[in-house]
């Protein structure tokens, strides 16, 4: 049954619930601090701060560097009990309230910093090592910040690797004994097939945390990561809960898997609602301190690449979901991709802004995706600013029982801001001998526009659907960032490829799927002699998008490509900017637009970079001491503004700039 792309629910009596708030409070981060992960509670990561400029950002210092609490743990011993992993997800952006920076390491340990000198002011380990090894390795993105004004009470919220959402005093880091148990609620509680107890098939925890809670009018909402890596239809749904900040008692619970005579079930055909699962929300999400709305960014429904079990195109996976935040009550809804089978799970928070689109104000809502689309809505009403058509595609597939969607959502506009589908004319031509390399190694391989059906990896035959953007996205959970004060809307891409390899699970090992994936990137994948690269460029990009128009303002590549260029089939070249640098987080502020690049600092190492919010030009370059991870947040702390994020190494940092 095909439904409407987008759908509308209204409350009794309107759909605002409370009377507008200043913008200082909607928009941006107020009074030099950083109170959400985004700077606000609608992802903005806009300051108004502007002591650092282009005349001096390239005279800022590190003040202080905080090495992660992990480093301090007895890891060899942790090593020889769960085997070899990782402390380099760092991923988190601090928050800063009251002088004090708040943010949380790969294994989810918390801590509370002086935001002058870096000094520990207290850390709290809840010791997730000790409940087995993560879905997706670990890492956390960061945590939230709730204050209570009648008692004075601040708390942190954050969710974890095994599942749970805990609690601790923001003062002590002690956890709240009144929520929920010890200071922390067990998230698989109530959710089906959630069990425990079980694992998935390589021995990991089946629910897992990485991406910051929101907090808004006293409740809390978790994003969580259901195991990618299945060979059962059957699995948890990623059904989102709101949580009571005071007591940890859950107000209610939004099924993203409808389950009977919800809506949206009939769009599970056979039934599949009953054991289907996933559709999660993973990355961080935003809120409406207007409207009293969350937006929920969804993933793909169980298993990501095949839905031959799954028949129909499966609300409220892969769409963007209005809920009151209160009741739990969907306001609006609108579908991104229909039956998806690419892994284009939305990667990142909406964006919020007002802006003013042919002289009428809209309340904006800006959804970037992996595929490369800019959704943009009335974030009140769920209307779509400019129309989003539903426009045929193909579906000729080899995999058994596979029936896909024959139509999908195309936003008019924006423009897209990442290459998207792959044919003979998108392969590298730097010359006519690279551009035969790139056409020969493609010679096995489907070609296609987005959303060309995949087929199996057979021998003797074609190797696969060569898929652009790749699964990990066109944009990332880096997301984007928006400036308030002009509409543009600021996003980080990267231009790569996925070939996804099927096989069907044994069904000894539990195994009931007649496909999944093996793996990410581990299809037979069209390679090129000596690392040359097979499509044209630039490899990554930043791109400026105006929200009033819906057009693109300018786009500019991520970096030169000095290593690509470097190539001795390449360097005798005259090319342009390559990009290919990464495609960090974006930081906004009064005058500038600054992001991590991962190479071309004054010894080829990795740099942070200002840029014109205009043109998008690189004003002035900075070197960093390791590689970027996290997104950087700003603050104001003794009149002195601050930029801080999070670089790698043995024991990866937080370090913070200030200029001398």
């Amino acid at each position: 049954m095909r439904m409407s792309t987008w759908s509308v629910v209204c409350l009794a009596g309107g759909l605002l619930t409370a009377a507008p708030v200043p913008a200082s409070a909607q928009y941006g981060a107020a009074g030099g601090e950083w109170r959400a992960y985004g700077g606000d509670q609608g992802g903005t990561k806009y300051s108004p701060l502007d002591q650092i400029d282009a005349t001096n950002f390239e005279d800022l210092r590190i003040a202080w560097r905080w090495q992660s609490a992990d480093g301090a743990l007895d890891l060899e011993t942790l090593r020889e009990r769960l085997g070899e992993f990782s402390i380099r997800g760092f991923q988190a952006t601090p928050l800063m309230i009251g002088g004090t920076l708040y943010l949380s390491t790969a294994l989810y340990q918390v801590a509370a910093l002086d935001a002058g000198t870096g000094e520990t002011r207290w850390v709290y380990d809840p010791q997730v090592y000790l409940e087995g090894r993560p879905t997706h390795g670990y890492g956390s993105r960061g945590i939230a910040y709730w204050a209570d004004e009648e008692s004075g009470d601040e708390r942190i919220f954050w969710g974890t690797s095994e599942g749970w959402l805990h609690a601790v005093d923001a003062k002590t880091g002690q956890p709240v004994p009144g929520f929920g148990s010890g200071g922390r609620v067990d998230l698989t509680e109530g959710i089906p097939r959630a069990d425990r107890s079980e694992v998935n098939y390589q021995g990991r925890n089946l629910l897992q945390v990485k991406s910051p809670p929101v907090v808004l009018r006293d409740v809390v909402v978790t994003p969580t990561i259901i195991s990618d890596f299945v060979i059962r239809r059957e699995a948890p749904p990623g059904w989102v809960k709101g949580i009571d900040a005071r007591t940890g008692d859950t107000r209610w619970v939004f099924r993203t898997v409808p389950q009977a005579d919800d809506f949206g079930a009939d769009t599970w055909l056979n039934e599949s609602w009953r054991y289907s699962g996933n559709a999660n929300i993973w990355p961080p999400m935003s809120a409406d301190e207007e409207t009293g709305y969350v937006f929920l960014p969804t993933g793909t429904p169980t298993s990501d690449y095949y839905g031959g079990h799954r028949p129909g195109d499966n609300l409220f996976a892969e769409s963007i979901v209005a809920v009151d935040m209160e009741t739990g009550q969907r306001m609006w809804h609108f579908q991104a991709v229909h039956h998806g089978v690419w892994d284009y799970d939305f990667p990142a928070a909406p964006s919020l802004v007002d802006v003013t689109v042919d002289g009428r104000p809209v309340k904006a809502l800006a959804q970037v995706s992996k595929q490369g689309f800019t959704y943009v809505f009335d974030r009140v009403t769920g209307d779509p600013v400019w129309p989003i058509e539903e426009r045929p595609v193909e579906t000729d597939t080899d995999l058994e029982g596979e029936v896909l969607s024959p139509t999908q959502p195309f936003p008019t506009k924006p423009p897209p801001f990442e290459y998207q589908g792959i044919g003979i004319d998108d392969l590298v031509d730097f010359t006519p001998e690279i551009r035969a390399l790139a056409v020969e190694a493609v010679r096995s391989f489907r070609l296609g526009p987005l959303f060309t059906p995949p087929m199996l990896s057979v021998e003797g035959g074609l190797q696969g659907t060569i898929q652009r953007p790749h699964i990990a996205g066109g944009a990332s959970w880096s997301g984007s960032a928006v400036d308030p004060e002009t509409g543009l809307l600021y996003v980080p891409s990267e231009n790569r490829f996925s070939v996804i390899k099927y096989y069907t699970p044994d069904p000894a090992e539990g195994g009931n799927l007649r496909y999944t994936q093996a793996d990410f990137d581990s299809g037979t994948q069209p390679v090129m002699p000596q690392g040359l690269p097979l499509l044209k460029p630039p490899y990554s990009r930043m791109t400026a998008i105006d929200l009033n128009t819906g057009d693109h303002a300018w786009m500019q590549p991520n970096g030169d490509g000095d290593r690509l260029r470097n190539h001795p089939r390449l360097r005798h070249l005259d090319l342009p900017p390559l990009g290919g640098e990464g495609h960090g987080g974006p930081l906004l502020t009064r005058t500038l637009l600054i992001s991590a690049l991962s190479a071309g600092g004054s010894d080829g190492g990795p740099r942070l970079v200002a840029r014109d919010k205009a043109t998008g030009e690189i004003l002035a370059s900075l070197d960093l001491p390791a590689g970027a991870i996290g997104t950087p947040m700003t603050y104001l702390h003794e009149g002195a503004q601050h930029i801080a994020l999070t670089v790698g190494g043995e024991v990866p940092e937080l370090i913070a700039l200030r200029l001398p």
